[in-house]
């Protein structure tokens, strides 16, 4: 028999007292009838077997992605396998997909998952009761071939590979691709700090799951590894992609678990990559990224503004609100004449390498200098490239919060622009995942116990290894049929760092019992 280690015996009589205590509270509350507590403030009374539902930030977003949440129902109220429909405060039934989550031991539902779609009405707040829901205006389809998932959420279409190295070979919109060869990028190298040509692996696919297929929501899960040129493969990760009815976004969940070497494997960069095909003259090209609050950056890859010379009042205003400019023959000739000297830049990098600091650079192309734009302190974490006939806007979730992180955009005056969302920025030093001492001589368990006398670490040799870590991001993909205005680009910002959620009232979630008498309203 193994022997009890210190971590273990303080582990287990953790999870048992927890365990005791958990049960003595909730035998001596009736699930059924537990009282709610007198809040200080006038509470709305309770509906019998209605859960009144509102957003967490207080009102409607103004860019619904979709939406998922969970509601939890007393003891005995909702067999398994009811029905939902939910309807909003102004009285309209608005399409929602159910599933339960969770049972009481008598089977009944205890906490069951909802989910809204991204053209949902806009509401203060929603009803969710038994009954048979509505269909969405535009039902999502999920259909699962031989080599991919093809997914329609009668807005845009996505297609997910099975196999290979492109997780998203396509989404349209429309008839138009806007997106292509979405795919995952590694950079590995053998040393800490930024040194060197770090080495490039890609995301292969290994399985691919159709987790969740319904008229409001689609969820795909897909699972592999990292794999490079001379058939290493390492660093596993699963992929979920969500898909809404109605919706022209699709989120992504994107999460590793470290299993390399922490003395020789060092990640220098980790991102999400895809291909935006472009058309049309340089200057109708637009790049975005959002700053601080509402600030936006906003530039053509061929600006005509400041110029020498004047283009046109329509020209600029079209330019900067990412509208197609007039045709040629009405700008001033003394500009039309000389339209390949005025520069264009296709390359561009937003870096937050700590959370006080970001900087914009651009440059014209590969081989010769990067230019600096703009800086500030806290970047928003959304990008947007494409043209007045569509493009990709693209967010990473705690863009600031996460650092280092990088957007970077390649080619955006070519035929398609490579973009890439890098939630490690290769930019910043390499990730460093190992022990930060040598182990200070606690090679026994005396040495152990009595180096917590002065410190408060509890050091076991092999327990400050990174192996089985993971890290999970959060990324979304707006596939959008034009450059949207600045006020849209920054409600699509505010959809990324603080997705819409719909939650219960407190005093309905401590009447459900669920939580025993743990916790009550004040």
């Amino acid at each position: 028999m193994n022997p009890l280690t210190r971590r273990e015996f303080v582990r287990r009589t953790a999870l048992v007292a927890a365990a005791t205590q958990l049960g003595a509270k909730l035998l001596a509350a009736d699930a059924d009838t537990v009282p709610i507590a007198s809040p200080s403030r006038p509470v709305k009374p309770l509906r019998d077997g209605v859960a009144e539902l509102h957003w967490i930030d207080g009102k409607p977003p103004a860019a619904l992605p979709g939406a998922t949440w969970g509601v939890s129902w007393p003891r005995g109220r909702h067999a398994a396998g009811t029905t939902f429909a939910l309807t909003s405060s102004e009285g309209t039934a608005v399409p929602v997909q159910s599933w339960p989550l969770a049972t009481w031991p008598d089977g009944t539902l205890k906490w069951t998952g909802h989910a809204l779609p991204a053209d949902a009405p806009a509401s203060e707040g929603f009803a969710l009761a038994p009954g048979a829901p509505v269909s969405p205006a535009k039902p999502l389809s999920a259909v699962e071939t031989a080599d991919g998932v093809e997914i329609d959420t009668g807005t845009i279409q996505a297609r997910v590979a099975k196999s290979g190295n492109e997780l998203i070979p396509s989404v349209t919109r429309g008839g138009r691709e806007i997106l292509r060869r979405g795919r995952l990028v590694l950079l590995r190298q053998d040393r800490p700090g930024a040194v060197g040509q770090p080495e490039t692996f890609a995301g292969e696919i290994d399985r691919v799951t159709l987790e969740q297929n319904g008229p409001v929501r689609a969820v795909v899960r897909i699972e592999g590894r990292h794999a490079n040129a001379a058939g290493r493969a390492w660093l596993p990760f699963i992929v979920r992609l969500y898909f809404y009815a109605g919706g022209e976004a699709v989120r992504v969940l994107h999460t590793i678990v470290h299993d390399g070497d922490e003395q020789k494997d060092f990640i220098r960069g980790l991102g999400v990559r895809f291909d935006v095909p472009l058309e049309g003259a340089a200057y109708d090209r637009h790049v975005r990224f959002s700053g601080e609050g509402t600030g936006l950056f906003a530039e053509a890859v061929q600006g005509l503004t400041g110029l020498r010379r004047d283009p046109g009042r329509a020209v600029r205003e079209a330019q900067l609100a990412g509208l197609a400019t007039p045709p040629l023959a009405t700008w001033s000739p003394l500009v039309s004449k000389r339209l390949g000297y005025v520069p264009t830049f296709a390359d561009w990098t937003l870096f937050q390498p700590t959370s006080d600091g970001f900087d914009i650079r651009k440059r014209t192309r590969e081989g010769f200098t990067w230019l600096n734009s703009d800086h500030g302190r806290r970047a928003g974490g959304l990008g947007y490239v494409g043209t007045p006939a569509g493009g990709v806007a693209f967010g990473l979730r705690n863009f600031w919060q996460s650092h280092p992180a990088q957007f970077d955009i390649r080619g955006a005056a070519g035929e398609a622009a490579e973009v890439t969302v890098w939630m490690w920025a290769p930019e910043a030093a390499a990730m460093d995942l190992r022990s930060y001492h040598d182990g200070l001589g606690e090679d026994t368990y005396a040495k152990q116990v009595d180096a917590m006398e002065i410190t408060y670490e509890d050091y076991e040799p092999g327990f400050d290894r990174p192996i089985g870590v993971a890290r999970t991001s959060e990324l979304f993909l707006w596939a959008l049929p034009a450059t949207p205005t600045r006020e849209r680009l920054v409600e699509l910002a505010d959809a990324v760092h603080t997705p819409p959620v719909l939650m219960a009232r407190p005093e309905y979630l401590h009447a459900c019992g669920v939580f025993g008498n743990l916790w009550a309203p004040e």
